[in-house]
């Protein structure tokens, strides 16, 4: 295998999350593609951050991003979640799709509401069926933290969740990439977990 670095592909990556974790990739020598429902809106999402373009960072709508990831993360709201996975399920066969959704349900955000099935990350799962490798993960960080120094992050915990060991690897090397702490946590099932935290964290 070549030790070439994946391009990584953010699905809803003009959010605080999606755009953070984007920006700290990029700084990290990745090829990064922000993906949206439209390309005006990942075209300025990507601007802001490579604006002296000494990056790569692209922009794309969601279907294109998805094709042109060899990782794809899906960071979009939970009212999203269902909509965007059938836009890309066609783009992420044979690939591992890093879910980092949280399902919360506004105003009541600081309750935990797991949806049915489990967690949001089963669901991914079940609905991109087994030719995706769906990895959770990064749920627990706040947005804010994307942008601070890179050593300060040592100090956040990453619990990475998936029924695919090596894929689940991959995704821990790749948040350890960045200055996290990051844990293998067991089965996609476990996701439920961070999930259910963050709602508690908000609190």
């Amino acid at each position: 295998m070549s030790n070439k670095r994946p391009t990584l592909a953010f699905i809803g990556g003009t959010g605080d999350l999606g755009s953070g974790l984007a920006w700290r990739f990029a700084r990290a020598g990745y090829a990064v593609v922000i993906g949206s429902r439209t390309v005006e809106k990942a075209d300025e999402a990507a601007a802001k951050i490579n604006p002296d373009e000494t990056l790569t960072v692209t922009g794309a709508s969601n279907e294109n991003a998805a094709i042109a990831g060899d990782i794809v993360f899906l960071t979009v709201p939970f009212a999203s979640h269902e909509a965007t996975l059938a836009s890309i399920r066609t783009s992420v066969q044979g690939k591992i799709v890093v879910d980092s959704t949280v399902p919360l349900s506004p105003p009541k955000i600081m309750r935990v509401q797991l949806p049915a099935g489990g967690c949001a990350a089963k669901q991914t799962q079940d609905f991109l069926g087994e030719g995706v490798r769906v990895v959770s993960a990064f749920q627990n960080v706040a947005a804010a933290h994307m942008r601070s120094p890179q050593e300060q992050l040592r100090d956040c915990d990453v619990l990475v969740t998936g029924n695919d060991a090596d894929a689940r690897g991959v995704v821990v090397n790749l948040a350890e990439t960045i200055g996290f702490k990051a844990w293998h946590a067991g089965s996609i099932d476990n996701s439920a977990v961070a999930e259910a935290l963050t709602s508690v964290l908000i609190f």
